[in-house]
């Protein structure tokens, strides 16, 4: 029966609640059930079941002289419900008569009785009410159709008593539904009450769990469990991974009449009940929070076994997992930052342990390689000299020191553009190549520029085997590490330029002499040999007299170009003071040194403009002489320029002390 069948029974409900509470006085337990009755709110919706219990009756033994009556039941306003008559004339014929004479027993309340001639027969049309067992309500009309002789002996009464036995069926047949109704809402309750109860045990469970894996494995459980026969999946977004076997990545396609699809792009559960040859049900559940929908269940039942109350059931279990994971996310998302916080703090301090470039880079190298799980990692730098991308650092050895020209390849269009890359799959990346994924096989990559001082000086690479390995929070995280790695380049660099400033002569751009004295005194540690030229502009003083002290500047740079160019790369030259230069030649004896000194005095004589000569004093060093200090060695140098200058000017004199002492000492 439906709802409005039973909106008449509040009155027998409460009836039922004071007949269970008074059961324990010994009072019959069912007898709640003998009160309750049928009423007018009921009336307009009692057909079905008054027809239900009239064919009931009707198929029950009657008397032997009743077995040829005709019976219909009309309803509460005298309009026919049902008869056992299957002729359609028969029942046609009489219709209209029994509906009058129910008009005629609802106004009198009592039995009415017509007669009729049906061929040439008198017959007897009666019609009796029947009256609700509370309130004496006429609820239905009874019509019966007999023979008048049949009427005249007894007849009617037979009918009354008919009738009578019609109420009680009515009555149990009425029970009966009464029960069920009330069981099915036990029933219900009952459900209603687990679901609520498994519910608050699934809810609990998520939120005791704050880590991110554990949730979808709860979720996935709980509803597998309810659920044994449903094929059930987790699409997730790609900022997540999960070794779950059931959660997938949320494909990149999907059409569009996809649950699927719509679940997660509205935000809302999508229902198919599928087709004639599709037997089965599937749902779209999205599991999402307060910042927004991370994935899709996608479930295939049996239709037999889907109700509505499941669909909501779902839904809440669906909304619960999302604000759980939302929270999980949150707190692994708070662990993560933490621990970048952490990780840059150790990467700043040990990129601060030295300010040297290439430590730098090394440090950087290692320390990304291990923050990043990474399978490889490539640091390009600007060589300026060399014009291209450096790669300064990387773990596939045959790629270290190669040039990579700006705008080329990934590295070269990273430090062009100035915007950093995450592939998720190189094999799926249109546009340019890369040298370090096609060497490593490697299918993800995260890349930024470096930037120093706020200008691009090279790109920062990580790459792994595996696709979809980096993350967002990896991509991000990659940026701000390179802003520190950045910072500390700069400082090197810097530190280097000031090094280079105070070690330098700033008119000639030769070193300075201290620079000198600690290099003569570290080779002296490790060479076996070298030799130190002191070079001297002849009559100088008469060059500043003469030109000014502008044009004596210049010729000093004149020559200081010269030492430089006549020299090798490894060789270092030095301002002396005033107008004397130093050069010394690491791992040279003196006969080599006389060559470059020769080589530097003739084209001094020969390039410099107003025209100058230089003098040269050699002094030379080796590991079978007593310990020479540079001091002793500069002291010297100036010796054999002293005597070059004394003996004229614009020559090349060596140090004759050493070749006295090996006079003395042929060992020596």
């Amino acid at each position: 029966m439906s709802d409005q069948e039973a909106y008449g029974r509040k009155d027998s409900r409460v009836l039922l609640q004071d007949t269970i509470q008074s059961s324990g006085d010994g009072l019959d337990p069912a007898a709640w059930l003998k009160e309750t009755d049928i009423v007018s709110y009921d009336f307009p919706y009692a057909a079905h079941l008054i027809a239900d219990s009239f064919r009931e009756w009707r198929a029950l033994s009657a008397p032997a002289f009743a077995e040829s009556w005709d019976w219909c039941v009309l309803n509460y306003e005298g309009k026919w419900i049902d008869t056992i008559d299957d002729n359609e004339e028969s029942r046609e014929r009489w219709k209209s008569h029994w509906e009058l004479a129910a008009a005629c027993s609802l106004q009198t309340r009592e039995l009415y009785a017509a007669f009729e001639l049906n061929n040439g027969q008198a017959m007897s049309i009666i019609t009796i009410p029947v009256f609700t067992r509370g309130h004496g309500e006429i609820f239905t009309v009874l019509g019966c159709a007999m023979t008048q002789d049949q009427y005249e002996q007894g007849g009617r009464h037979t009918a009354e008593a008919m009738v009578m036995h019609f109420q009680t069926c009515f009555y149990r047949r009425f029970e009966h539904v009464f029960v069920s109704d009330l069981a099915g809402v036990h029933l219900h309750a009952e459900r209603e009450s687990s679901r609520r109860s498994l519910l608050f045990q699934i809810v609990q469970r998520m939120h005791d769990n704050i880590d991110v894996d554990a949730v979808l494995t709860e979720v996935i459980d709980s509803i597998s469990a309810m659920y044994p026969g449903a094929r059930l999946e987790l699409f997730m977004s790609q900022d997540h991974r999960s070794t779950h076997p059931q959660v997938k990545a949320l494909p990149l396609h999907w059409g569009n009449d996809d649950v699927c699809a719509k679940a997660f792009k509205d935000g809302q559960v999508a229902l198919h009940a599928g087709r004639e040859d599709f037997p089965f049900v599937e749902v779209g559940l999205p599991l999402g929070g307060k910042q927004g929908v991370y994935g899709v269940f996608h479930m295939i039942l049996d239709k037999p076994s889907f109700h509505e109350v499941d669909l909501r059931f779902l839904s809440m279990v669906a909304d619960t997992a999302g604000t759980a994971f939302e929270n999980a996310k949150l707190y692994d998302r708070s662990n993560q930052l933490i621990r970048e916080l952490r990780m840059s703090n150790e990467l700043t301090q040990r990129l601060n342990q030295s300010l040297r470039l290439g430590d730098i880079f090394k440090f950087a190298f290692e320390e990304l390689l291990e923050m990043f799980d990474a399978d490889y990692c490539c640091i390009l730098h600007l060589n300026e000299e060399k014009g291209g991308l450096e790669t300064i650092a990387c773990n596939h050895t045959p790629l270290v020191g190669e040039l990579v020209d700006a705008g080329q390849g990934i590295g070269g269009k990273i430090y062009s553009s100035g915007e950093p890359i995450i592939l998720s799959d190189y094999r799926n990346a249109a546009g340019e190549k890369s040298r370090l994924m096609d060497a490593t096989q490697s299918l993800s990559l995260i890349a930024t520029p470096l930037s120093v001082g706020g200008e691009v000086r090279g790109a920062i690479m990580l790459a792994h085997r595996i696709p979809h390995f980096f993350s967002y929070d990896s991509y991000r995280l990659l940026q701000a590490m390179a802003g520190h790695i950045g910072l500390a380049v700069g400082n090197a660099r810097l530190h280097a330029e000031v090094r280079r400033l105070a070690n330098r002569d700033s008119l000639t751009g030769l070193y300075a002499r201290h620079y000198l004295d600690e290099e003569i005194k570290e080779r002296q540690s490790t060479d076996f040999c070298g030799s130190l030229i002191v070079v001297d502009i002849d009559q100088f003083k008469m060059v500043n007299d003469t030109y000014g002290h502008q044009q004596g500047d210049a010729i000093l740079k004149q020559v200081s170009e010269i030492v430089k160019a006549s020299i090798r790369q490894g060789d270092i030259a030095a301002r002396w003071g005033g107008e004397e230069l130093a050069v010394y030649l690491p791992q040279l004896g003196v006969q080599q040194a006389i060559c470059v000194a020769e080589r530097i005095r003739k084209r001094v004589m020969g390039e410099t403009d107003p025209c100058v000569t230089v003098s040269c004093g050699i002094a030379e060093w080796s590991w079978t002489d007593e310990r020479v200090s540079v001091e002793s060695l500069f002291y010297r140098a100036d010796m054999a320029l002293y005597e070059a200058k004394n003996n004229g000017r614009n020559q090349v004199v060596i140090d004759h002390k050493k070749d006295e002492a090996s006079a003395k000492n042929p060992w020596a």
